[in-house]
């Protein structure tokens, strides 16, 4: 038994795809995710998309065509990840990418549903 769990696990190559705009994380435990732009930038862990506390998230519409323009390592914990609509104040800790990375399915159709009850669009 290697001990590993999503809050341990550690990623061992990160790469952007800019064509399909995925940023491909492969963790140390054998994980591997392919993640849109689009799906990270809309749960990005940042105080603006969050809010500051349940209940108080904020929305984020019209993000389909957003695209990554620069990843950052910060220390040995998170990524920095930078969209070209400006966003850049979240950190994405190891253990975030790998929870976004496995529930990818659920969040993303719980995205949809909160969209469409805002009468909202992705694009």
């Amino acid at each position: 038994m290697s001990g590993l769990s999503p809050d341990s696990a550690r990623p061992v190559e990160i790469k952007l795809h800019s064509v399909s705009k995925k940023l491909e994380i492969s963790f140390d435990d054998g994980a591997s995710f392919q993640l849109p732009a689009e799906y990270l930038r809309v749960y990005s862990p940042s105080a603006e998309v969050r809010g500051h506390g349940v209940g108080n998230e904020v929305l984020q519409t019209g993000k389909m065509h957003v695209a990554i323009t620069a990843l950052e390592p910060v220390g040995h914990y998170a990524l920095k990840i930078t969209f070209d609509d400006g966003h850049d104040s979240g950190l994405y800790s190891w253990a975030y990418l790998y929870e976004l990375g496995v529930k990818h399915d659920q969040y993303w159709q719980d995205y949809l549903n909160r969209l469409a009850a805002a009468g909202a669009l992705r694009e």
